[in-house]
């Protein structure tokens, strides 16, 4: 898919992507930022915890849904402005996790969107719920070359 400009999107539009929660992406997740939680790094520490195993951490599943709005709806040369967040569940290791938004308001006149954007896991379960507003490309956009990679957290493996 191109990216979409705000004279092509309308309400209705939607696009998911799938990602495997594997034990190395939530190492690499909490690494790159930071995140010192031992509930998503120490196995022992999270068994003692009401989750009874690491969990991943929540970002981890926002970042999915704005990777889909980057890449996939509207899609390449789109502006992320706002996102409001709801965690409901745990993303478990070996959890897929699948990310959807849907274009629920256009406002032409100010190039913006708001999209519904939610998490599932893979019993079908929501980890996620929220809302965010985008200010898509002025002229649709070409993604990058099929060959070309995408990164870590954007396809399931």
């Amino acid at each position: 898919m191109n990216g979409k400009s705000i004279d092509q999107l309308a309400v209705g539009d939607r696009a998911e992507m799938a990602c495997a929660v594997s034990a190395e992406l939530v190492t690499g997740f909490v690494t790159l930022t930071g995140d010192r939680n031992p509930v998503h790094r120490d196995a022992t520490f999270a068994a003692s915890t009401t989750f009874g195993e690491r969990i991943a951490p929540g970002m981890l599943s926002a970042t999915l849904v704005a990777a889909l709005l980057g890449s996939e709806l509207p899609g390449p040369g789109c502006v992320y402005l706002s996102q409001t967040l709801k965690f409901l569940r745990p993303v478990k290791l070996g959890d897929t996790i699948t990310a959807r938004v849907e274009v629920v308001e256009t406002v032409r006149d100010r190039n913006r969107a708001r999209l519904r954007t939610e998490c599932a896991n893979g019993a079908g379960e929501l980890v996620l719920v929220g809302e965010a507003w985008v200010m898509p490309p002025a002229a649709a956009q070409q993604r990058p070359a099929a060959g070309e990679a995408a990164p870590p957290l954007a396809r399931a493996a």
